[in-house]
């Protein structure tokens, strides 16, 4: 699935996955700001390959950040390079050849190791645990694991090892992936408040399809619409979220420590049946549970008239780019049983971007998880993803505001135009390795919500009206460990339950399905399909993990 990310003040952009080389050797540079690290200090340089995934514009074999952990820490890279398209496959080849490299270092949103590939290399000792290197070698990373008990839950295995560690961003707009926003323009042109209730929300799309808010004389308003791609473009769990609490993902909720689904209960079916009421009157765009991102996109950006009332999506720029003032967040809504907000942790993915082979010298071990604990401070973190003060950064002027609400400002992004200014200075998302809420909310972001370096700060304002709006307890799907001789069977039901919800929505929806007549049938469906025996998988992992 094509994704896109938005993250702190373009640290991390749309990524153009479009590169050509399948594997590169390190050779000798010619550009770069770093000296020569041939010999460093009177030391031969220790040589260390690494396997990674090269991002558009990025080479890292020049890159400045890559010059400048070479000489910083008097190392030679011989990297292996892959494309990003089709990564997954390329690291598991890698892996079965044999021929892997001395570390991992990955792209998060790209591919990285899941957590059952974590505990399978670890026990094969492909994957070396990083617990003694950390303990001698890495104070920075050691006093994080300490003190922050999320970053702890997702680079503990069971068993007490540390095999990787994880693109750890606590990004606050991406913790509630599932947002509305609303064409208020048309709410001003129709005289209509906000809504709060599902039933008012109903209202006003009714006035958006009837009432010719767009001023053509045409019956071409789209009242809602969404997608099936990107992050949080689903309609459902937005709406379903009135109703019973949608997690968007594994559809499991959280109740006295004991885990169960939602989507077997008469909340979900009620919520189902006002769904279908929307989309039985038109006031859902049929498309929306099968369109790409593109064509999501194409609604938002109708080439004459404005035709789109609301759109679902964790941000505006999924589906709208010129008329994105327009667009404002609609709260979640107030239904007969909820108002909740997905929430999903950070947006953190468990498992690792960064791992340590068999394949490694002590040297080079040492070597690497000293380079990984210069990125665990401000300073590194910040070159890593933005290159040296001057280049993709710079220290805050005089009456800037930090993004976080009452936060000392830090660093500011340097904005330039399209093709100027320096280029293959940091990593970018292969850089993220541990940006807390409070280093993001350290960056400069303009007062301005509608200009274009104020687009963080309109996100974070928008994510504050769905904060703390998720159940008290929540399934923590994000950072469960599982039973390695369970993975398998679980992946395996996980992916046909999902498929029978998610396809079973849609056909109650449209009405393939009658929901009075055929919910016993689907409820049994899911019987059939051992949901209990995943629930009993699900409850294990979620005590293994949090009732130590």
């Amino acid at each position: 699935m094509k994704k896109r990310v938005v993250s702190l003040l373009s640290l991390v952009m749309v990524v153009s996955l479009l590169l050509a080389a399948c594997s590169q050797k390190n050779e000798a540079s010619e550009t770069g700001s770093s000296t020569d690290t041939s010999e460093a200090g009177g030391q031969k340089p220790v040589e260390i390959s690494i396997f990674a995934q090269q991002e558009s514009g990025i080479d890292l074999i020049n890159n400045g950040f890559s010059k400048f952990l070479e000489n910083k820490f008097n190392a030679k890279f011989n990297w292996q390079i892959i494309p990003t398209d089709g990564a997954k496959e390329k690291r598991q080849i890698s892996l079965a050849s044999g021929d892997y490299p001395d570390s991992y270092m990955l792209t998060g949103y790209i591919d990285q190791f899941s957590q059952a590939d974590v505990l399978k290399y670890g026990k094969q000792g492909v994957i070396l645990p990083l617990n003694d290197l950390i303990d001698q070698y890495a104070p920075n990373i050691k006093a994080a694991i300490e003190s922050n008990e999320s970053l702890r839950s997702f680079v503990t295995a069971p068993d007490g090892n540390i095999y990787g560690l994880v693109a750890y961003s606590e990004c606050f707009h991406c913790s509630y992936p599932n947002k509305m926003w609303i064409n208020t323009k048309w709410l001003e042109k129709l005289k209509l408040e906000m809504p709060k209730t599902t039933e008012d929300f109903k209202k006003v799309l009714e006035a958006f399809k009837n009432n010719d808010p767009n001023g053509n004389g045409k019956a071409d308003e789209v009242p809602l619409s969404g997608s099936t791609e990107d992050f949080g473009v689903r309609i459902v769990p937005y709406l379903m979220n009135g109703f019973i609490y949608d997690d968007d993902n594994n559809y499991l909720q959280l109740a006295n420590g004991k885990v169960d689904t939602v989507a077997n209960k008469p909340e979900w079916k009620e919520g189902l049946a006002y769904i279908k009421s929307l989309y039985d009157e038109g006031l859902i765009d049929s498309g929306a549970f099968t369109q790409n991102a593109e064509a999501f996109k194409k609604i938002g950006e109708n080439a004459n008239d404005e035709i789109l009332g609301a759109g679902a999506g964790m941000h505006p720029a999924i589906f709208v780019d010129k008329r994105t003032k327009d667009y404002n967040p609609l709260p979640p809504l107030t239904g007969p049983y909820a108002s909740y907000a997905t929430h999903n942790g950070s947006g953190i993915a468990p498992g690792a971007k960064f791992v340590i082979t068999n394949k490694a010298s002590k040297e080079a071990q040492i070597a690497l998880i000293k380079m990984v604990d210069f990125m665990y401070t401000p300073e590194g973190q910040t070159i890593a993803i933005a290159g040296q003060e001057g280049e993709g950064w710079r220290k805050p002027k005089e009456g800037e505001e930090a993004l976080g609400q009452g936060v000392t400002p830090q660093i500011a992004s340097i904005q330039y135009e399209e093709g100027k200014g320096p280029k293959n200075y940091a990593w970018s998302g292969m850089g993220h390795i541990y940006m807390t809420r409070e280093y993001r909310d350290s960056y400069v972001a303009a007062k301005d919500i509608y200009a274009p370096d104020g687009y963080e700060r309109r996100l974070y304002d928008a994510t504050l009206l769905y904060e703390g709006k998720e159940p008290k307890e929540l399934f923590p799907y994000w950072a469960i460990w599982m039973d390695p001789t369970e993975t398998d069977e679980a992946s395996m039901l996980q992916t046909n339950i999902k498929s029978y919800i998610e396809q079973s929505t849609l056909q109650f929806i449209t009405g393939n399905k009658d929901l009075n007549k055929d919910w016993d049938s689907y409820v049994k469906g899911l019987d059939k399909l051992n949901v209990n025996r995943y629930l009993e998988i699900m409850q294990k992992a979620y005590d293994t993990t949090f009732k130590k």
